[in-house]
């Protein structure tokens, strides 16, 4: 794909959703940070729904602590995986009140380090919540990347290298946001719904339908 193709794209999923937003609730970067542990293998639905409780009760890593796994993993039972991201949040709860002060951390490496997040999890994070350019790569986003032509790659991480090449900086803060809610309601994994995409006449997928 072109670069001038590639611009369009952007220019087009901006003018439909000027000021996208992630779909997890949350109040302040802890309660972000939370939501985007829990849902890795978890629908973003799911999460709230077990979150709103939660977080009416824990807005720090302090208050979190106070709750204790069990209590954590009482709100989170049907969540996948949730015994481990429970005791993931509360042993990241301890580091976060030991070592930054009970805030959570503006900087990769520091993320990185904490038990449950990994690159995704922390490019989320930076972006949404300290206003990073990064581009976190999930299912999604790597489907949507390699179908449309964007920014093929083998893997996740060639996606997210590709992307930060070839996605133009005014769009770059944006840019998992948009290409995340393509890929979740139009460019599904079965049956891609290609006469409702905006960008479908750009797209490069040699098996789109368009009536």
């Amino acid at each position: 794909m072109n670069a001038r193709k590639r611009r369009a794209i952007f220019e087009r999923l901006r003018e439909a959703n000027p000021h996208p937003a992630t779909e997890l609730h949350y109040g302040n970067p802890f309660q972000l940070l939370v939501a985007v542990i829990l849902s890795a293998q978890s629908t973003d639905t799911g999460v709230n729904k077990a979150t709103a409780a939660l977080f009416r009760r824990v807005k720090t890593p302090a208050a979190m602590l106070k709750l204790g796994e069990e209590g954590l993993r009482e709100h989170v039972k049907r969540i996948g995986l949730f015994n481990t991201k429970a005791s993931n949040i509360i042993k990241t709860c301890t580091i976060l009140a030991e070592r930054h002060g009970g805030r959570v951390p503006a900087d990769r490496a520091a993320l990185e380090a904490l038990p449950g997040v990994g690159r995704k999890t922390a490019n989320v994070v930076l972006n949404v919540a300290f206003g990073q350019p990064t581009i976190a790569v999930d299912t999604h986003i790597f489907r949507v990347a390699n179908r449309t032509g964007i920014a093929p790659g083998r893997n996740v991480g060639e996606v997210e290298q590709h992307l930060l090449r070839v996605v133009p900086e005014e769009f770059r803060h944006d840019a998992h946001h948009w290409l995340i809610l393509l890929g979740r309601y139009t460019c599904i994994a079965r049956k891609p719904r290609c006469q409702s995409c905006a960008i479908a006449d750009l797209c490069e997928y040699s098996e789109k339908i368009i009536d």
